[in-house]
C-alpha cells in the first residue's frame, strides 16, 4: 500500500488515475469541534492504481488531486458522496464531475433506501469488511497499518461495487435515471454556505412573518460567527434558542434573559447585544423579501385516506420495478400528491411518473384499484360503476 506524502508523488498518482475511465474516491475528515471540516485522508483507487493521500503531510500541495476531480474525462465514484464533495468544494471551489454515487445507484437498482457501504459491498461482492477501525481519530499521526488498510478498503472494494452497479444500470436501461439524481449532487448551490441562506437548514417553527424575519437574521448572524470562529453552529447558539428568540422577539437584555433556552448571564454577554441587533434588523426587513411559510395543516379525511392508498401503491410499484421507494417519492411528496394532481414533485416527472405518478393519478380518479395476488399488492383497472 502506498501512502502519498509529497506533491511529486501525488502528481504522479493523479496523472496515472487521469488515464482511467473512473476513479473511486473517499475522504476521512473531522468536524465535530469545528465549523469547517478538517481533511485528514484522501483515498483513491483506479483500475490499476490505489493509494492513500495524507493531506496533513508537511508541504504537500493538493492541487493535482483537485485537477483530477475537475477532469471531466474521468468518472469520480463515491459512496454517500455529499460530504466528500462538500469538502472538495470548500477547499478548492470545484464540484467533481462527472460523479456516480453508489448509494444512490444502489437505490435505483433496488438495494433499499440509503444502504451502507459495508452492506453494499457484502451484497455485491460477498465480502465482509472489517469495521473495527471506523471510530479512528484520523487526524492523529502516525496511523497504524490496520487503520490505513481499513481506510483504503473504502475505495478498493468501491471499484467492484461501481462496476457491478454500472452493469445493472446498463442492462436495465436506468443509467439516465441515475444521471438525473447526480445533477442535484453536482450543483454548486447544494454546497452553498452563504450566511444569508443559513435559514434553509432550519425548520421554520415560527408564529408569523415577523418571527420569520427575525429567525432569518439570527440564522445569518450565527452562521457568520460560527464560520469566523470555526466552531459548530450549536456552539454559538442552539437551534431551540433560535426558535425561542424568533418567536418571543425580545427587545431588551432583560427580556432576553427571561428565555429558558438561554443560560444564566447570557443576556449580559456581547453575543446578547449582537442578537438584539439582529432582532432589530429582522423587524425592519421588507416582508416582500421573506420566503413563504409552508403550513403543515392537518389533511382532510379524504386526503388522509388517499395518502394511505398512495403509500401502498408506492411500495407495490417499487417492488415491481426493483427500485427503493424513497427515490421515487418521500412522505412529503405523497402528502402533496394526496391533495393535488398538479403537485410540483419529482414523482410526477420523468421516469418516476412512468413508474408511479401516472398510476397514482389514476388511483385518485378511481380508474385503478388495489388487490392482492398471491400475497403481493397489484394495481388493476377499477370496475366501472353501473
Amino acid at each position: 500500500m502506498q501512502t502519498i506524502t509529497t506533491t511529486a508523488e501525488l502528481t504522479a498518482l493523479c496523472e496515472t488515475l487521469a488515464r482511467s475511465d473512473y476513479v473511486a474516491v473517499d475522504t476521512e475528515f473531522l468536524r465535530e469541534q469545528t465549523f469547517w471540516p478538517l481533511l485528514c485522508l484522501i483515498q483513491l483507487a483506479g483500475p490499476e492504481a490505489e493509494a492513500i493521500v495524507d493531506p496533513l503531510a508537511p508541504g504537500i500541495d493538493l492541487a493535482p488531486f483537485y485537477r483530477l476531480m475537475a477532469d471531466t474525462s474521468t468518472v469520480k465514484v463515491f459512496h454517500a458522496a455529499r460530504q466528500d464533495i462538500e469538502i472538495i468544494f470548500l477547499k478548492a471551489g470545484i464540484v467533481p464531475a462527472p460523479v456516480v454515487d453508489t448509494q444512490v445507484a444502489a437505490m435505483v437498482c433496488g438495494f433499499g433506501d440509503s444502504i451502507s457501504y459495508v452492506n453494499l459491498v457484502k451484497k455485491t461482492t460477498g465480502t465482509d469488511l472489517d469495521k473495527s477501525s471506523r471510530f479512528t481519530d484520523w487526524s492523529r499521526r502516525p496511523l497504524s497499518s490496520k487503520q490505513l488498510d481499513y481506510a483504503l478498503a473504502d475505495v478498493t472494494y468501491l471499484r467492484n461495487v461501481y462496476l457491478y452497479l454500472k452493469d445493472m444500470l446498463e442492462k436495465t436501461e436506468r443509467t439516465p435515471w441515475l444521471q438525473e439524481e447526480m445533477a442535484i449532487l453536482i450543483n454548486p448551490a447544494t454546497y452553498d454556505t452563504s450566511p444569508e441562506n443559513a435559514w434553509q437548514r432550519l425548520k421554520l417553527r415560527v408564529k408569523g412573518r415577523k418571527s420569520l424575519a427575525v429567525l432569518l437574521e439570527l440564522a445569518a448572524w450565527r452562521e457568520r460567527l460560527a464560520q469566523s470562529l470555526d466552531v459548530p453552529r450549536g456552539r454559538v447558539l442552539r437551534d431551540d434558542a433560535l426558535y425561542d428568540i424568533a418567536n418571543q422577539i425580545p427587545a431588551s437584555a432583560e427580556a432576553l434573559g427571561q428565555l429558558r433556552t438561554l443560560s444564566d448571564g447570557f443576556a449580559r454577554s456581547q453575543r446578547a447585544k449582537e442578537i438584539l441587533e439582529a432582532v432589530k434588523v429582522g423587524l425592519a426587513r421588507d416582508p416582500k423579501t421573506l420566503p413563504k411559510i409552508e403550513r403543515n395543516e392537518a389533511l382532510s379525511a379524504e386526503a388522509s385516506a388517499t395518502l394511505e392508498l398512495l403509500k401502498v401503491l408506492l411500495k407495490a410499484a417499487a417492488a415491481e420495478h426493483g427500485v427503493a421507494p424513497r427515490i421515487i417519492a418521500d412522505s412529503e411528496d405523497l402528502e402533496q400528491l394526496a391533495t393535488s394532481d398538479e403537485a410540483d414533485i419529482l414523482a410526477l416527472q420523468g421516469w418516476r411518473r412512468a413508474l408511479f405518478g401516472e398510476a397514482a393519478l389514476k388511483l385518485k380518479r378511481g380508474e385503478l384499484a388495489l388487490t392482492l395476488v398471491k400475497g403481493e399488492v397489484r394495481a388493476i383497472p377499477a370496475a366501472r360503476p353501473d
